[in-house]
């Protein structure tokens, strides 16, 4: 007993002068070696480790399918039942057989360790299980924090061999076995070892090298692993080099399980005789790994969308870091299955590289409703791998996405620009079966008008366009969608404000892929669309094909857009939700109008030129079809009241023309297919009702003024409408003749619409003069007339300036009487508009 007592004493000095030996050279008592050991941290808190994120989707049955890891230590947390005892003994018969005694720091050991270093007798480690849990933890704190400079500071603290570290290690050891059970103690070692590169924790490890798990690694497998933990540089099982040097660890740690009687004589004579026999698994990571089902350009946009989501972190970096190290469950928006069709779809019909153009092709699926991608795949394999890059059917080019997504600069969309300056046309009260000249034809700059430029004209000079076709004369502008007919298009224009075609595109989320444009364009440095005639019926901007696919959603949710999104929720590793950038919607554009154009689109479907797009099982589909000049691109946009699937189809890089390559005709063909797909998974519905008034044929109502009422009837039935008699106003006009007409003579209305006649009474009208109001020129008509009609003006007529017809889209030059002058409110004030 006073031996045991004397080597305790002796061992309590010598720990002291080993881990504070400035006190012991000067000579401090016991008491001011423990008062220093008392004042240093006394608390630590392991804190969340390192841990994969995974991304998941879920398939039409509603199953979740994991479809990419990101990582930068490769860590599978487990439970203290889910590690073999093997492991547990391992760890303990060698790295620390007093674990399950002592109270943290194992004095005896520290002690050995302190008379073999001074007397140069050999090297003994003092480090129990709970100091090496300790410094782990200290380390693995250091590794997750997001700034490099102050991440790198922190590590070297954590590893320094200073011996004030040792001491706060210790001090920490103590406080660690006070406020944790042994097993918590030993599972946390476990989990948080490094066992080689970025191989961490014991069931990562049983399966990167062992490809078993942590619960099922027999004696030699469990010493095999424990036995990197000592030097996992060296000791790393994925080198072949490394197994002699490793097998004469892992027999030792055998030897200390025999000794300390974990395993019996003849498991240990089988286990020395056991050959070290890794099989390796590599534990997949990032997008590469996951484009071998092909999910690698979309899980490239998750990856991105995240990277760009300022409520993830203060800037990139320390998104990207919490990502690979968070331990997040990241459910995304992807259909399994229907990804799974698109991906056959795109790489059965476009070949992956062809000799002579650089050629691509792209799809992505989003779900009206939410603005959630449901597929997205393209031609080219995904890759970030520099070697693999060599090959032409490999690219890190997301050919759907934006450029800060991982996309191109973007491609010239063509027609499919045609759906929004309808789209102006109807806001504007025009109607599909109004007439316009189709007629490809030289066309005078200066009748373009736009509220955006410079002199609210376009320019001067002649524009000539072509049609695709020989189109003549004047049609609907329902036919003129059909059959995607250039003059119709340029005809609208000359009734809108160009201005207001491209801002209602943008109000559907239309922008250009990125800023990246041609110095001296109107747009340079932006990413708003570039104003110009042409582009009313040619797209002329670079679009990511995610970008029109949520903007074509709005004309199947009567306005609605919601910007796109891969995300559908994030958890961490403990189960919370975490916050994101989710989808953003908006009523973009008003229901009749856009309900209007998807009663066009559905048209274009069913009797234009996509009608080989038609659903084979009744589902109703709307859509358009897009060829930019030279066939350079192809596209098909549109579907269902569920889903809308965009395809691209086209240069890269270049200008070959499609038609030259036999290529131009797949983009309906693939949308068909992929469509079909989606459609099957999710159904569809009638789409929403067009506005009657936009549907029906528009007509100018002829000008009866003046007219006796039998008159004015026989002109306006003339005319196709049906008439009726109002109450008769105070006028200067003659008793019984045509004070004004509902609607006003001059404005357009359906075809056989009922039409007011207001006589007069002879009376003249009660009342002071007002000033007729300034603003009412350089506008259009209908324009006008509101600021009339607010100035208490009723009795807005409109004429042309010369000869044709007057529309409520042209522009007022003049009016009579004229702005400034006094009229009465009850008088008529006529437009005087350019009709040419």
């Amino acid at each position: 007993m006073l031996g045991a007592a004397a080597l305790s004493v002796v061992a309590g000095v010598l720990v002291t002068a080993a881990i504070t030996p400035a006190v012991a050279v000067a000579g401090a008592t016991a008491s001011s070696a423990i008062s220093i050991f008392e004042n240093l941290p006394s608390h630590i808190n392991p804190g969340q480790l390192a841990q994969p994120s995974h991304l998941y989707a879920k398939n039409a049955a509603g199953e979740e399918i994991q479809i990419a890891s990101f990582w930068s230590q490769n860590r599978q947390m487990v439970a203290y039942d889910q590690i073999s005892d093997h492991a547990k003994n391992a760890a303990v018969s060698e790295e620390d057989p007093r674990f399950w005694s002592h109270g943290g720091i194992d004095v005896i050991a520290a002690s050995r360790a302190v008379l073999q270093n001074v007397t140069g007798s050999g090297f003994s480690g003092a480090s129990t299980i709970t100091m090496q849990y300790v410094r782990n933890v200290l380390i693995q704190e250091a590794e997750m924090i997001p700034d490099e400079k102050e991440r790198k500071a922190a590590y070297k603290e954590a590893t320094s061999t200073k011996l004030e570290r040792k001491l706060k290690e210790m001090r920490l050891a103590l406080q660690v076995e006070k406020s944790h059970s042994k097993e918590d103690i030993l599972l946390g070692y476990l989990n948080i070892a490094n066992f080689g590169g970025q191989v961490y924790g014991i069931e990562s490890a049983a399966h990167a090298y062992y490809s078993t798990t942590a619960a099922e690694l027999t004696i030699p497998q469990a010493a095999s692993l424990i036995a990197i933990v000592n030097n996992p540089g060296a000791l790393r099982l994925d080198i072949a080099e490394n197994h002699e040097a490793n097998k004469q660890r892992r027999d030792k740690i055998i030897d200390s399980m025999l000794r300390e009687g974990k395993i019996t004589q003849q498991e240990h004579d089988e286990a020395i005789a056991t050959p070290i026999e890794v099989q390796l698994t590599v534990a997949p990571n990032g997008c590469e790994a996951a484009e071998a089902s092909g999910y690698g350009n979309f899980c490239d946009y998750v990856a991105r969308y995240i990277q760009n989501d300022p409520k993830f972190g203060k800037n990139a970096e320390e998104r990207w870091f919490k990502f690979q190290t968070g331990g997040y469950k990241i459910m995304t928006t992807l259909n399994t299955d229907l990804q799974a069709r698109a991906v056959e779809v795109i790489r059965q019909n476009a070949p992956a590289h062809i000799d002579g153009i650089d050629y691509g092709a792209a799809a992505v699926s989003v779900e009206n409703s939410t603005g959630h991608v449901k597929a997205m795949t393209q031609n080219r394999y995904f890759s970030n791998d520099a070697d693999l890059l060599t090959n032409p059917e490999y690219t890190s080019i997301n050919f759907n996405t934006d450029y800060e997504y991982g996309g191109s600069l973007g491609f010239q969309y063509g027609s499919t620009m045609k759906a929004f300056t309808l789209a102006e046309w109807i806001r504007s009260g025009h109607s599909v079966n109004d007439r316009v000249n189709i007629s490809a034809r030289p066309v005078n700059f200066n009748t373009i008008t736009g509220s955006c430029l410079p002199d609210k004209v376009y320019g001067y000079g002649t524009w000539t366009f072509q049609n695709h076709a020989r189109y003549n004369g004047q049609n609907t502008v329902l036919y003129a969608m059909d059959q995607s007919v250039n003059g119709g298009f340029v005809s609208m224009t000359q009734q809108m404000d160009l201005c207001k075609i491209y801002s209602l595109a943008e109000d559907m989320g239309m922008h250009r892929a990125s800023d990246q444009t041609d110095e001296g364009a109107s747009n340079f440095g932006t990413r708003k669309l570039n104003v110009v005639p042409s582009g009313v019926y040619n797209g002329n901007d670079e679009i990511a094909p995610i970008t029109i696919a949520a903007a074509y959603t709005g004309f199947a949710e009567s306005g609605k857009v919601c910007s796109p999104v891969p995300i559908e929720w994030i958890q961490d590793a403990k189960g919370e939700n975490i916050e994101f950038t989710g989808s953003s919607c908006k009523q973009a554009i008003p229901e009749n109008v856009a309900n209007t154009v998807g009663y066009a689109l559905e048209h274009y479907i069913t009797n234009g030129l996509a009608r080989a797009g038609r659903s084979n099982d009744g589902i109703p589909r709307m859509g358009k079809t897009g060829t930019t000049d030279n066939a350079k691109d192809a596209w098909m946009v549109g579907g269902s009241s569920e889903i809308t699937t965009a395809v691209w189809q086209g240069n890269v890089v270049g200008k070959q023309n499609l038609l030259t390559w036999g290529l131009h005709d797949r983009s309906l063909s693939m949308w068909t297919q992929i469509q079909n797909t989606a459609d099957g998974i999710y159904g569809g519905s009638k789409f929403p009702e067009a506005d009657l008034r936009a549907v029906q044929r528009q007509q100018t109502v002829p000008d009866t003024t003046g007219k006796t009422v039998a008159e004015a009837k026989a002109i306006l039935e003339a005319a196709g409408f049906t008439t009726t008699e109002g109450e008769a106003e105070d006028s200067t006009i003659a008793k019984g003749s045509v004070v004004r007409t509902d609607p006003l003579g001059g404005n357009s209305a359906p075809a056989g619409s009922v039409i007011t006649i207001i006589p007069s009474t002879g009376n003249p009208p009660e009342g002071e003069k007002d000033t007729v109001p300034s603003g009412i020129t350089g506008v259009t008509a209908s324009q006008a007339a509101a600021v009339l009609r607010d100035a208490g003006y009723s009795q807005v007529f409109m004429q042309c300036e010369g000869s044709g017809t007057p529309a409520a889209g042209m522009t007022v030059v003049s009016s009579s009487p004229a702005s400034g002058e006094e009229a009465l409110t009850s008088e008529q004030i006529t437009l005087i508009v350019r009709c040419s």
